[in-house]
């Protein structure tokens, strides 16, 4: 017998015509919230008209307790039975009326038999998976007690340290093979350290100090080419004097030039002040004009009054110059009546107008010893140089005319003297001992210059043909000259 979807069931009957199982507090919480289901489906249709109405309900008790659900059943408390018997019986409650205008499809063939569910009893014991097996039995090792089974419900196990105190020993681990340990990245096969290179110690490294040494000394020539070179606090003039003719005053003059000019490089005048026809003007110098000191006298107002490079470049218009340019040459004038002209006073302004362009002005004065012009070339010196041969004419002459200095109140020029030997020999003689002596006393220095046969024709000096012996012997004799005035 089938039934209907709105056929209301009271927990008595299932329906199929046999007494129903008690059924458990959970399905009868389930049946009530599918039948409140059903209820919701269709609140606007209404078949109790059609139906004949059924018995009231019969009252349920309610709660006294305010929980929000008065009017609904009782709740069941579960027996203590360990069975789980049956509940009482399931009342609807009173809220819940069938639909009356409900009808079986007469072509509904019902469902299939609906088994009831059996009755609710308490879950038994957990068992064992099949996949789970026991472990196999363990012979225990001597010395150490059997092990309890672990199951549930049985006595706690031994704490590990019971079990190292009754004198338990554990196996071993196996042994590994090296692979597996290569496996895991754990292996390190046995590596021989290198052995170490040989340690070479670094270069040990003395602090920095202050060691004084003494300078290692000047060679002769080193010293007299560095005091060529230093400053000589002004201008200097330098006489070359003899009364006697032939004692090689003019050689000596080109030569002291050319030998400073050589290592100051410019800043260097010879002049040639001989009353008398001299000949400087034709051994030193190119002739690249026939200008002498007669036209620079001419002139000498106009170029007086010059300063700087216009002084230099008008000057230069009355000048020769060496083949290499170390020095410059004021040619003396050739005409004898000339010598009237040169008096004191214009001596000592061509003097002056010398020392404003030159540095070095070399003299080379005549043989008369009253001449205006040699006494003022004197009187304007710094320094003396006496020329002299080894010869007793020409030693005499020089030590008359020293006498003669000291007797015009020119003693300390006389005293601070330079005597300068020149040998016209290569053969060093007696006589040359003997004056190196005797003007040892009478001057402040004697210098002795070499032979050289480049000197003996009397033409034109060229200071670079010279040899090295005699171009060392000037430069010592040329600092000799300079020596008291270089700072």
């Amino acid at each position: 017998m089938g039934w209907g979807r709105g056929e209301a069931l009271d927990g008595s009957e299932t329906g199929w015509g046999r007494q129903a199982e008690p059924a458990p507090r959970w399905r009868a919480l389930l049946d009530r919230a599918r039948l409140a289901g059903r209820g919701a489906e269709h609140p606007d249709v209404d078949h109790r008209a059609e139906e004949t109405p059924a018995p009231p309900p019969e009252t349920l008790p309610r709660r006294a307790a305010g929980t929000g659900w008065t009017g609904r059943a009782q709740a069941v408390a579960r027996p203590a039975d360990a069975s789980f018997g049956a509940e009482p019986a399931y009342r609807v409650e009173a809220t819940y009326r069938v639909e009356p205008a409900y009808r079986v499809d007469p072509r509904y063939g019902g469902e299939p038999a609906y088994q009831a569910e059996p009755a609710y009893r308490a879950e038994p014991e957990p068992r064992a998976e099949p996949s789970w097996r026991a472990e196999p039995v363990r012979q225990p090792e001597p010395g150490y007690p059997e092990p309890q089974p672990r199951g549930r419900g049985t006595a706690s196990v031994e704490p590990r340290y019971a079990l190292l105190d009754s004198g338990y020993q554990p196996d071993p681990p196996p042994a590994e093979s090296r692979y597996a340990l290569l496996d895991r990245g754990r292996y390190r096969p046995e590596t021989h350290p290198a052995p170490e290179p040989p340690r070479i110690e670094p270069p040990r490294i003395e602090p920095a100090r202050v060691e004084w040494r003494a300078p290692e000394p000047e060679t002769e020539l080193e010293r007299a080419a560095g005091v060529l070179r230093r400053e000589l606090g002004g201008p200097r003039v330098l006489a070359f004097a003899n009364p006697k003719g032939g004692v090689h005053k003019t050689t000596a003059t080109v030569l002291a030039a050319a030998t400073v000019g050589s290592v100051r490089g410019r800043g260097v005048l010879a002049w040639d002040d001989n009353e008398l026809r001299g000949t400087l003007g034709l051994r030193a110098g190119s002739a690249r004009h026939a200008r002498t000191i007669r036209h620079l006298i001419h002139d000498l107002a106009q170029i007086e009054i010059l300063e700087g490079a216009a002084l230099l470049e008008h000057l230069d218009d009355y000048l020769r110059h060496a083949s290499d340019g170390s020095y410059d040459v004021l040619a003396g004038e050739e005409s004898p009546r000339f010598a009237q002209r040169l008096d004191q006073f214009t001596v000592k302004r061509v003097l002056e107008l010398l020392r404003r362009t030159h540095d070095v002005v070399c003299v080379d004065t005549g043989n008369n010893v009253e001449s205006p012009n040699w006494r003022t070339v004197m009187q304007a010196a710094d320094q003396l140089v006496v020329t002299t041969v080894p010869r007793e004419d020409a030693a005499f002459s020089a030590d008359w005319m020293l006498d003669l200095l000291h007797e015009e109140g020119m003693g300390e020029l006389a005293d601070n003297a330079v005597t300068l030997i020149s040998c016209p020999t290569p053969v060093r003689t007696p006589l040359q001992d003997d004056l190196e002596r005797h003007f040892a006393t009478r001057t402040r220095a004697v210098a002795v210059v070499p032979y050289d046969p480049a000197l003996e024709t009397g033409s034109s000096i060229e200071y670079h043909q010279l040899h090295a012996e005699t171009r060392q012997g000037w430069l010592r004799a040329a600092s000799v000259m300079l020596e008291p005035f270089a700072r």
